[in-house]
């Protein structure tokens, strides 16, 4: 049977059991997951010193990552490499988008898990101000905040999982979280774009981490930034540890991606399947302080960040 039909099978006693334990697991790391107040948001460089282009972040679809919240780090930062940022609080609408080049959604929800956050109207905006020259980051994570973001990421033939994306071949072994996902010029998951390149050898990205996400497909006009292995799958719960693994209920996702770029008419998009890559945080937990995103020692998704804006602003062709 090849790969890409292979499916796996868990126990109920498993299933039920993985599913307890993630939900534990949900409510203790949203309890014990905040910003890194340490994490060194300074630029040596900045991008921009005369012009500041201006970057809206969305606050207005009950997300999860906000200005002054978990994506603190990330705003801090592109604010030191030059770029305006201003809270959004009001549904997407044209005049609003008019006076922003960028716009930035980080796990958008519903109220009612399984439903858009976006209405059809505020995605027709987005897509249609994309086309004429805008430039959108979105990323939407595992389980529930795919399906929150579908309907956007749709306007763009990106379709979302919504499930948990694991790789027993592909993953952290120090922390022993299968979801803990390794893209790197070594395993050859990185891809060759210009927001892996950088502007210079400095610039240059050479391993990223990710931290439980869910999958991306990839458009005939898109590239995969961060490509998913042959021996990745999609899981509808989330594994805690290598050792919960057991042949069963996944799907492979190969040839889908955490990470894709594609330009959209006049505009760009970028399309992230995890959102703690980008972020700075903190989990405290009985065995200690683990360290979640751009402050994780040894990777290098600070400058993938900043990479992606540059792209996004054109910096970077």
């Amino acid at each position: 049977m090849c790969q890409s039909a292979k499916k796996y099978r868990f126990t109920l006693l498993t299933v039920l059991t993985l599913l307890v334990c993630w939900l534990v697991f949900k409510a203790d790391v949203v309890a014990q997951q905040v910003a890194d107040p340490n994490f060194n948001a300074s630029v040596a460089h900045p991008a921009y010193t005369t012009t500041a282009p201006p970057v809206l972040f969305d606050e207005a679809h009950l997300n999860f990552h906000t200005t002054q919240g978990r994506y603190k780090p990330f705003v801090d930062l592109i604010s030191n490499d030059g770029y305006q940022v201003v809270p959004n609080r009001q549904a997407f609408q044209a005049e609003t988008l008019a006076d922003y080049d960028i716009l930035v959604i980080a796990n958008a929800s519903s109220q009612q898990e399984g439903q858009p956050a976006f209405r059809e109207d505020e995605c027709n905006v987005v897509r249609a101000w994309v086309s004429s020259g805008g430039s959108l980051l979105l990323i939407a994570d595992h389980k529930p905040f795919g399906a929150a973001a579908e309907n956007l990421a749709s306007r763009f033939g990106v379709e979302m999982s919504n499930k948990f994306t694991v790789d027993l071949s592909h993953y952290d072994q120090a922390s022993g979280v299968p979801s803990f996902l390794l893209f790197s010029r070594e395993n050859g998951l990185l891809a060759e774009h210009p927001i892996v390149q950088g502007r210079n050898s400095v610039e240059q990205i050479n391993q990223i981490k990710t931290f439980t996400g869910q999958s991306l497909s990839v458009p005939s006009e898109g590239q995969a930034l961060l490509q998913l292995s042959a021996s990745a799958i999609d899981l509808d719960d989330r594994l805690r540890s290598a050792a919960d693994f057991r042949a069963g209920q996944g799907m492979s996702v190969a040839h889908r991606a955490q990470g894709v770029a594609l330009p959209f008419g006049q505009g760009r998009v970028v399309i992230l399947g995890e959102a703690a890559m980008i972020s700075a945080q903190l989990i405290q937990s009985s065995d200690g302080t683990f360290l979640m995103g751009m402050n994780h020692p040894g990777i290098d998704n600070r400058q993938f960040a900043l990479n992606l804006m540059h792209w996004l602003s054109r910096l970077l062709s």
